[in-house]
């Protein structure tokens, strides 16, 4: 009988521009979760944590994680292992990064596989989905690659983009978070004709060049009026740091997620746009951090040790 298992689960980028809550894709920054049987585990305290959120997230049983990973028991109709948990995160809160994703989908995976439940990756993304309530940074966490996926009513057809190997993804990550339910509620209630065909024809684009290699499309193909004109509001130094990115030769660039984070797609001198990032978010008086990084086909997995 299993006792312990070790799951990996990646960050993720949502919307990527245009492809507003249907685009996804897993980029290779990880948190990895081990989930240990412990029958002396009575309540309290049962979430160890390390790197990103050690400071801010629960360590009970109010814990995402923890929460997902009991989802699966209460599925099944039989009470939860007692279990501690161990969570080494890399991937920022609140960044529009795919944290809530990761976590979401890291405690399901650990808890079909304790449980032996073995559940498959469709299940799994129809109870991220309803957990997250984001498909598509629920998708690309537990499938791995660039996403597509839509509701068909009775749950989510995703499918596969290929991603040329040759593209980095360049990361602003500011050192304030952006609430996501703030960043929603920003949203105009309608939008234009005109504003939807705008990001229908760039989502279009977005996967053609993606799919072709034609990456020299990416500039208008990242281009967005459903959500980033909004959210500039909140954080208002979004638009230097595109013009920064783009300037210094990023490929395109777009809020990621809900924000705050921004990402640029690049195939060379990522280094140096990152720094030009940093300098055009430095001179609008807001700190951060660079990451690059690049695109993983590998989603929530689990590791063999």
């Amino acid at each position: 009988m299993t006792t312990t298992v070790k799951v990996r689960v990646p960050a993720t980028t949502a919307n990527m521009g245009p492809g507003f809550d249907c685009l996804g894709m897993s980029l290779d920054i990880w948190n990895t979760i081990v989930v240990e049987r412990d029958s002396s585990v009575s309540g309290g305290e049962v979430v160890s944590i390390s790197g990103e959120g050690r400071d801010s997230l629960p360590t009970d049983a109010g814990n995402l994680v923890y929460q997902s990973f009991k989802r699966i028991y209460d599925g099944l109709g039989i009470p939860a292992l007692a279990v501690r948990l161990t969570c080494e995160n890399e991937i920022p809160l609140g960044r529009g990064l795919g944290s809530s994703a990761a976590a979401v989908a890291g405690g399901l995976l650990a808890g079909s596989e304790l449980s032996g439940a073995k559940l498959s990756s469709k299940r799994i993304l129809e109870l991220a989905a309803e957990i997250e309530g984001h498909p598509d940074n629920s998708a690309a966490a537990i499938l791995g690659g660039c996403r597509i996926v839509v509701s068909d009513g009775d749950g989510y057809l995703t499918e596969p983009v290929n991603v040329p190997d040759e593209l980095k993804t360049i990361l602003f990550v500011p050192d304030v978070p952006m609430a996501t339910d703030e960043a929603r509620g920003v949203l105009p209630p309608t939008i234009s004709r005109q504003d939807a065909v705008f990001n229908i024809g760039r989502t279009a684009l977005l996967v053609n060049a993606l799919a072709s290699g034609n990456l020299n499309h990416l500039e208008t193909a990242t281009e967005d009026m459903l959500h980033q004109p909004a959210r500039q509001k909140l954080f208002f130094p979004m638009k230097n740091i595109f013009r920064a990115a783009m300037s210094a030769g990023a490929l395109g660039v777009f809020l990621s997620g809900a924000g705050s984070s921004v990402l640029a797609l690049a195939r060379d001198r990522e280094y140096t746009i990152g720094y030009e990032m940093a300098d055009a978010a430095m001179k609008s008086g807001v700190d951060g951090a660079i990451k690059v990084t690049k695109p993983t086909l590998l989603g929530a997995h689990v590791v063999e040790d």
